[in-house]
Formats: C-alpha cells, sequence, structure tokens
C-alpha cells in the first residue's frame, strides 16, 4: 500500500496512526459482550434479546448501509473535484432524507416486529420482546445518522474522531447497563445501546460543523449527485438486507439445535472470533475506500488494483496469524472472560468446542470486506444484491447441511464456508470490472 500522490499519507501509514486510538476508544464495544454474559449469562431471556437484535439489525442494514463504506464516498470525491459548491445541497439533503425515510422505516419495522413477536413468544417472553421494539426502532435512526456523520468525515480523510465518538457513545452505554442490570435485566440493553448511539452522533456533528467548518444545507432538494447515489446505493442496501437475513437465520437453526442458550453460545462464540475483523473494519477498511475512491475519481486504476492487492496479502496474512493465535489460547482465553457471573461452565466449554469453526472463515472474511470496498470504490455497486442472494441461500443451505451432520457447531462452519466462498467470487468480479473500465467501455 504505497503513497498516493499530492503529498496525501498512505494507507497503511494512516492506518497505523489511526489504529492506536481504535484499540484505545474502541476497548469498550469488546467488552460490551463479556459484560452482557457475566451480568446475564446464557438462558431464555438473553436468547429472546438476540433474536430480537438479529431481526433489528437486519432492518439496520436497510438504513444504516446506506452511508457505511458506501457509494458515498466515491461519489462525494468526485463532487469535491468538479462540483465543490453543491456538496452542501447534496449533504443536507441526504440528511433530510435520512430522518424522513429512516424514521418511516424504522416504524414499519418496529409494527412488524410486534406482530412477529406476538406470533413467536408468548407471556414473559413476549413482554420482554415488546419492550425492545420502541428503543431498537429509535436506535436505527441515530445509527443512520452517526454513519452519515462517519462517511462525510472519512471523505474528507477526518478518521480520528470517529473511534473518540465511539468510545464515548460506548462509555455511556456500559454505565447505563452497570447501574440498570440488576433491576431491569436485558429489557434496558436497548435503551443503553440507544442512548450511547446518541451521544456518539452529537460528538461526530460537533466535530463535522464546528471544527471542520462543514455546511449542511437541510431540504428536500434532489441534486443529480443524490440520485446517481441513491441508484448505487440502493444495490448495496439490498444486497446488505439479503445478507443480514443470516443471523436471523443462524439464530432460528440454532433454536432447532435444541440446545438451551444455542443461540446465546453461538453469538459469544463468534463475537470472540470476529475482534481482529472488527478492528480491521474500523481502521484500515475506511481509509482503504477513501483511497480508493480518490485514486478511481483520478482514473487512476493502475493504483486502484496495486492497492486493493496489497490490502488482500495485508489482511489475509494478519488474519491468519490471528486465526492461529486464538485458537492456540480458545480455552484459557474464553474462561477467563466468560466464566463468570451468569455463565455456566458448560456453557464455556461448548463455546470452546465451537470458537474453531467461526475461525476457519476468519482471513476468507477480511478478504470479502476488502473486496467490497473495492468493488463500492469503483461503482460496481450493482452486483451487490445479487452476491447478497449469493451469500443467504448458500448459508442456508449449509446450515441445514452441518446442523444435521455436527449439531450447533455446523452453523459456525455455514458462517465460515460461505465467507470463503463469497470472497472469491468477489474476487474474480472484481478482476472483470477493472478489465471493462480500462477497455473504455461505458457502463
Amino acid at each position: 500500500m504505497v503513497a498516493t500522490q499530492g503529498g496525501k499519507k498512505s494507507v497503511l501509514r494512516t492506518t497505523l496512526v489511526i489504529l492506536p486510538a481504535q484499540i484505545v476508544f474502541r476497548v469498550g464495544e469488546a467488552i460490551l459482550p463479556l459484560l452482557l454474559a457475566f451480568w446475564f449469562g446464557r438462558n431464555h431471556a438473553t436468547d429472546v434479546y438476540y433474536f430480537a437484535w438479529a431481526i433489528f439489525a437486519l432492518a439496520g442494514s436497510l438504513v444504516f448501509s446506506a452511508f457505511q463504506d458506501s457509494a458515498l464516498i466515491p461519489i462525494l470525491a468526485e463532487e469535491r473535484m468538479a462540483r465543490k459548491n453543491e456538496v452542501p445541497q447534496l449533504t443536507g439533503s441526504l440528511l433530510t432524507y435520512t430522518w424522513v425515510l429512516g424514521g418511516a422505516v424504522a416504524m414499519l419495522v418496529g409494527a412488524l416486529a410486534m406482530g412477529w413477536f406476538a406470533y413467536r413468544y408468548t407471556g414473559a417472553d413476549y413482554s420482554l420482546a415488546k419492550a425492545m421494539v420502541m428503543p431498537f426502532s429509535f436506535y436505527l435512526v441515530a445509527m443512520a445518522t452517526r454513519t452519515f456523520f462517519c462517511a462525510i468525515l472519512a471523505s474528507l480523510h477526518h478518521f480520528m474522531v470517529q473511534p473518540v465518538a465511539s468510545g464515548a457513545g460506548m462509555l455511556v452505554n456500559i454505565t447505563i447497563l452497570a447501574i440498570t442490570h440488576t433491576r431491569f435485566g436485558v429489557s434496558f440493553v436497548p435503551v443503553a445501546a440507544l442512548a450511547g448511539e446518541v451521544v456518539a452522533c452529537l460528538v461526530l456533528a460537533w466535530f463535522a460543523i464546528r471544527i471542520v467548518g462543514m455546511r449542511i444545507n437541510l431540504g428536500f432538494s434532489r441534486p443529480p449527485a443524490l440520485v446517481r447515489f441513491a441508484k448505487l446505493v440502493s444495490a448495496e442496501v439490498g444486497g446488505n438486507a439479503v445478507t443480514r437475513i443470516n443471523p436471523v437465520v443462524d439464530q432460528l437453526m440454532a433454536g432447532l439445535s435444541l440446545v438451551v442458550g444455542g443461540g446465546t453460545m453461538l453469538r459469544y462464540s463468534g463475537d470472540i472470533a470476529s475482534l481482529p475483523t472488527s478492528l480491521l473494519q474500523a481502521s484500515l477498511l475506511p481509509v482503504l475506500l477513501s483511497h480508493l475512491a480518490d485514486d478511481f475519481a483520478a482514473n487512476d486504476l493502475q493504483s486502484v488494483r496495486r492497492t486493493v492487492t496489497r490490502a488482500l496479502a495485508a489482511v489475509m496474512g494478519l488474519l491468519v496469524a490471528m486465526t492461529v493465535i486464538l485458537y492456540v489460547v480458545r480455552a484459557p482465553l474464553l474462561r477467563l472472560v466468560y466464566l463468570r457471573g451468569q455463565m455456566d461452565a458448560a456453557g464455556v466449554d461448548r463455546m470452546i468446542h465451537i470458537l474453531p469453526y467461526h475461525l476457519v472463515g476468519l482471513a476468507p472474511f477480511g478478504a470479502l470486506l476488502v473486496l467490497a470496498r473495492a468493488h463500492v470504490a469503483v461503482k460496481n455497486s450493482p452486483i451487490m444484491l445479487s452476491m447478497g442472494i449469493f451469500n443467504t441461500a448458500s448459508n442456508a443451505l449449509f446450515n441445514v447441511v452441518l446442523l444435521e451432520a455436527i449439531g450447533l457447531e455446523g452453523i459456525a462452519l455455514s458462517t465460515s464456508c460461505v465467507q470463503a466462498a463469497v470472497a472469491v467470487v468477489f474476487w474474480f468480479r472484481f478482476e472483470s470490472r477493472l478489465r471493462v473500465l480500462q477497455s473504455g467501455v461505458q457502463i
């Protein structure tokens, strides 16, 4: 990952500057699942929470993925190069439509969730699920707002404020749960998450407007760039929405395994396996996308290919090493972080057995994340819907086969197999896209 022209720092150098801040300020995100396990253990209530979380995560893909490492980055790079004076109108329209449409989607999702919970649960489980609907619905709108400001700042190469904002939000989240978990139980987890998200939004908005000096002209205008963004992001949203079905399917399949707390154990072991890629997504990938978008706006396709290739090599090498380390230390690590409070030893032992099946897909998932950003940077977002369908269909098939073959562990292995398959397809489609661009064909 080489230095870019015009004195701009390289992807690697920028990432290394950001990484310490990400580690320091995102500690809370790593600690939160451990605290949830300590405070609530594994039981029917935690399974209800994680199932509700999976449903709203699916809905969240319809809202926040519109900005999270999305086509907005290359569009803003192009607009600042060609039509700088129109950027405030573009960003203001985007934020206005986000609040209006995002609020409408959140209300609809909340109503549908209430109906589904009424069908699926009874008694105390239904009361718990119902109590989560309102805070989860508001959380979706707050999340969309936060990722909007993250995308705007990333396009301007302001990366340091994002971990600070996330850290402040997570501190509020954990503080609220520490005070309320004994009295309110798991039902207050979405409320604490909402409060943390609002705090993160306020920090980002303050930095963007007061420090960076951004102008955001709110309104319902539709500049041409907004229309282009809508066309590109619709495929991204569709693909992410389809892919987000996977956690819901995984939780349903975990329920079919008849293991008490099976969905909770699957989630907790997956959280440990995903820690390296969570840090990767927070530090490297926003920087990578911003640099690739600048190179694409300048029509420097050779730099795009070179940067993607080097990023893949670095990411996969790092994640293979992390896979080996996590596999070797999995037993003492999981006992250290989870065998506390309400979590029982049998549950931790089962997670120790599940974790290696998650780790199989760690490096392929890293490659998938890099290649997804590469496609977005070269405005190849229309493939995301077909890739999402391929992802979800493969996951459902692998789940059915592997759950029958090896039980709960098969659900984790299913996810790993799908990640490898999607990464391979992404690579061939990226090479095909570059060949089309280099040929000068209008697309």
